[in-house]
């Protein structure tokens, strides 16, 4: 018998390559509000910004020290500090039109959809455990069409718990009828999927896209997403 029947994956920077698709996203609405008529450097600059302050406000977020509501749209008002606009209202615009725009974009990361076909036809059960938001996160799943391959989708904002704790791996396993014995928990975070699922007593799996340097062990490491092929065989 094979010792995992139930797969949860990670969404963001594991099957959906978020900075990709931010990129395309913010290049959009800095069309959209002439950006380089107040911005001082060009876009290249405010993507880099954009993508070090959503990576600390999530951080924050994760750790609870911000509400989902300041992460959305403080991530903007800090890159646009950086060139000296101290515009809030703005900052809200572009927010809100981000997130209109992020999530209907579709890049995913190499083998990512011949991934989910491949276990899918192996009869492995698939899911989500996503720190990201209900509606932008189905938005994301839909306009992929990766949404078919999961039977369910365990949000932070819906079961009120977030990755790393405990509770949202139990929540999950609980909606998925399953036990941490049979499940294994894919993504490329360490502290959110890694130590969450060593937290609920489950396997993993470091997707290491970035060929990152760590102490923490997880069950299995791969750089990329053909290789769970060696371990879902």
């Amino acid at each position: 018998m094979r010792k995992y029947n139930h797969i949860f994956f990670d969404l963001d920077h594991t099957l959906w390559d978020f900075d990709t698709n931010a990129k395309i996203a913010l290049t959009t609405i800095y069309g959209e509000f002439e950006l380089n008529k107040t911005v001082s450097e060009d876009f290249e600059a405010f993507y880099a910004h954009y993508l070090h302050h959503n990576k600390i406000l999530w951080e924050r977020y994760q750790n609870g020290y911000i509400s989902a509501e300041e992460l959305k749209w403080k991530r903007m008002w800090r890159t646009l500090l950086e060139f000296k606009i101290g515009n809030e209202v703005l900052a809200k615009q572009l927010s809100s039109r981000f997130l209109e725009v992020l999530p209907v974009q579709k890049t995913m990361f190499p083998h990512a959809n011949e991934i989910l076909k491949y276990l899918s036809e192996k009869n492995y059960v698939l899911h989500l455990i996503t720190n990201g938001f209900e509606k932008t996160q189905w938005s994301k799943l839909q306009h992929s069409k990766i949404d078919h391959y999961f039977t369910h989708v365990i949000t932070s904002e819906a079961s009120n718990s977030m990755k790393p704790e405990k509770e949202i791996f139990d929540h999950a396993m609980k909606m998925a009828n399953t036990n941490n014995q049979e499940s294994i928990m894919i993504g490329d975070n360490l502290e959110a999927d890694i130590k969450g699922a060593m937290n609920a007593g489950m396997d993993s799996i470091f997707v290491n896209h970035i060929n990152a340097i760590t102490d923490i062990k997880p069950t299995f490491t791969v750089t990329h997403l053909q290789e769970l092929e060696n371990i879902f065989e």
